[in-house]
């Protein structure tokens, strides 16, 4: 049902999936990197480590299909954080994470 998770593993990029109740189905290996003191997080559930307004945000995001993105600094790195709903046969089936590490001055373009 769910596609190959392949090309993910091994991006620069922490990449986290959750399925529409929450559990996390898959973790990239820069994901389970960043969350490693946690322990095995796949199978668990992503509300149970996250507060009420960033658990309100979520299911928000399953309920309408919007995006969110922000940035974070975290350990002296700066992070963009993209999360989005992902779709099976067009049914919202859960949300996909992905973040990444940027420079602290990220050049803008207007194309």
């Amino acid at each position: 049902m769910y596609p190959d998770t392949s090309w993910a593993e091994e991006l620069n990029c922490a990449v986290t999936v959750c399925d529409s109740d929450g559990i996390i189905l898959y973790m990239n290996k820069k994901s389970r990197e960043t969350f490693s003191s946690h322990g095995n997080l796949i199978g668990k559930n992503l509300f149970e480590c996250h507060s009420e307004p960033s658990q309100a945000k979520i299911r928000h995001m399953l309920a309408t299909g919007e995006s969110n993105s922000y940035s974070i600094s975290k350990g002296g790195l700066r992070k963009m954080i993209y999360q989005s709903p992902w779709r099976h046969n067009g049914i919202i089936a859960g949300m996909v994470e992905i973040s990444m590490v940027i420079p602290e001055e990220l050049p803008h373009y207007i194309r």
